[in-house]
């Protein structure tokens, strides 16, 4: 096990992960993104990767979408196996807290990262899993 980050091997990731380095935590005007680390499952190593987040009172919520694909995003699986994260919003980083949102606050939870990146409705409607919505919270 190793404390060394790993990014996404996503090329499109990657680049992002980076373009958010480089502008401090702004890679795209108008667009809420973080950086989350997850510890890998099975290897232990930390794993980064680039999120569209909204904001829910003090917690930040993402969705583990995958773009639509039939599997979820293995910084997902992450999370479910080890909760304890590490995120970075702009300049911010702070240890935090994962969980997929429950029952009772999917709904309202899901409609409002589709107002905050409305590809979300397409990305349900590509696959028949559902899309975790998960709460970021800070502190362990």
């Amino acid at each position: 096990m190793t404390d060394d980050v790993v990014d996404s091997p996503n090329a499109f990731v990657a680049d992002h992960i980076r373009r958010f380095e480089a502008t401090c935590g702004h890679p795209r005007p108008g667009v809420n993104d973080l950086l989350l680390t997850t510890r890998g499952r099975r290897t232990g190593t930390l794993r980064r990767t680039a999120l569209v987040y909204a904001r829910d009172g003090d917690r930040y919520v993402v969705v583990a979408s995958n773009a639509g694909a039939d599997r979820h995003p293995a910084w997902y699986l992450n999370l479910v196996a080890d909760p304890r994260v590490t995120v970075r919003v702009g300049d911010r980083t702070f240890a935090a807290t994962a969980r997929t949102g429950g029952p009772e606050e999917r709904q309202r939870l899901w409609d409002l990262m589709v107002a905050t990146m409305p590809s979300y409705d397409g990305y349900r409607e590509a696959t028949s899993r559902e899309i975790p919505v998960v709460v970021l919270y800070s502190g362990r």
